[in-house]
């Protein structure tokens, strides 16, 4: 057995899993007598709209999508735009996503297919502020430590289109929102901050969050953030009367489906959440000491063990920041502590393809990598953030390209039998 390719093909089941033109189709609601107008955002959301089309034909909308994630439609519009911090192109493109929307009447329906990475992509400033403003918040943001529900939270009360407002935009239409998960706990208010469903935080919250993660707001960030006009609309607005919402891929599925995957092989699967958050490096090192136990012990389980998660951590970066995200900081964290234990491999991705600032999904840790390793340099490029340059100097890079899907991180350890 080539351990190597058993992860490979549980991450490959994990993609499936989340793929949303299968998905897309059964959760399509009855056009309306009016015009139907397909907009939205997202890693996933260009394989959304292909979704629709593919089950109603050619259908009018505008979608936005990262640069190099585009597909082919035949009706509806697919521009491109940056993320994780958002350019011109997310400004404009959320500018002409709410107009479109504001133009809509009581006979028309709005089909949002929304998915994670839309905070960036479609990005408009609340009243006062400007790109750049949102440009050096997010970069605050990536560079704190803070988790996706606190980073979505302050993205919200900051923004024009976040938080609800998309769907005030819509009203007094019908809305119907088609959403991939990639928030742990699947929270319909985080995911891409929640352009379409009602927010019961506050400006309170956004300032607390602001405060403890020492976040410093350009002027026109913080006036906006202490005016009105920064709250966001509640369940109680009536423009959420004839608005609904549906999770239509979630991680916990890819993980059952790595773990199909897992028992084919030989391996039980210890499924330990698909919510699972914190700092990436030491996320690592306790399923390092997860893995030791195994080996050790027999327990929470018996090898051969396939101990599988998902969730979203966060990376807080030190000094001057190296290469990679928080997949390859995750593995690194748990290389290093598990260094001395036979018979454990790894793997952890991003399930859109992109881990942090390159262009791999993530990386892969076993005995052909450890054999190129030297653990003193692996020391060193975690201290500088650096897990990136450590795995391509060991062939432990995972290459998909775009997914066009996103139900958050994909980890597996693989704990072998004895010999």
């Amino acid at each position: 057995m080539d351990i190597q390719t058993v992860l490979n093909d549980m991450f490959a089941a994990a993609l499936k899993a989340a793929d949303p033109f299968h998905a897309i189709p059964p959760m399509l609601p009855e056009r309306p007598r009016g015009r139907t107008v397909v907009l939205g955002a997202g890693k996933a959301s260009a394989r959304m709209a292909q979704a629709v089309e593919a089950a109603w034909g050619p259908c009018e909308g505008l979608v936005i999508v990262p640069h190099g994630a585009a597909l082919p439609t035949e009706g509806i519009e697919l521009i491109e735009a940056s993320h994780p911090v958002p350019d011109i192109r997310s400004e404009t493109g959320a500018r002409r996503v709410l107009q479109m929307a504001q133009e809509l009447g009581p006979d028309d329906l709005a089909l949002f297919l929304i998915s994670g990475g839309g905070s960036s992509l479609m990005a408009l400033p609340g009243e006062g502020l400007t790109l750049a403003d949102k440009q050096a918040l997010n970069r605050a943001l990536l560079a704190s430590g803070a988790p996706i529900s606190e980073m979505n939270v302050l993205r919200k009360h900051l923004s024009a289109i976040k938080g609800g407002r998309l769907a005030l935009a819509a009203a007094p239409a019908r809305c119907v929102t088609l959403v991939i998960s990639d928030v742990p706990g699947d929270d319909l208010s985080l995911i891409a901050s929640g352009p379409t469903v009602p927010d019961e935080s506050t400006t309170a919250d956004a300032r607390a969050i602001v405060e403890r993660a020492g976040i410093l707001l350009a002027p026109a960030a913080s006036a906006f953030l202490n005016s009105q006009a920064s709250e966001t609309p509640g369940a109680d607005h009536p423009a959420f009367a004839r608005t609904e919402a549906h999770i239509v891929a979630a991680p916990q599925a890819s993980l059952e489906a790595a773990a199909a995957i897992a028992r084919v092989n030989g391996f039980t699967p210890m499924i330990l959440g698909d919510a699972i958050e914190g700092e990436a490096r030491e996320a690592g090192r306790v399923m390092a000491g997860i893995a030791r136990q195994v080996r050790n012990h027999g327990q929470p389980g018996s090898a051969p063990l396939a101990i599988i998660s998902g969730g979203e951590t966060t990376v807080t970066l030190r000094g001057a920041p190296g290469k990679g995200g928080r997949c390859s900081e995750f593995l690194l964290g748990f290389a290093l502590a598990a260094w001395d234990l036979p018979g454990v491999s790894a793997l952890c991705c991003d399930t859109d393809g992109r881990d942090g600032s390159e262009h791999n999904a993530g990386v892969i840790w076993g005995s052909a990598q450890q054999a190129k390793a030297d653990r003193r340099k692996a020391f060193d490029h975690l201290s500088r953030n650096d897990a990136y340059s450590f795995f391509a100097e060991i062939d432990g890079l995972v290459m998909t390209g775009p997914t066009h899907t996103n139900v958050n991180d994909f980890r597996v350890i693989l704990v072998e039998a004895s010999s």
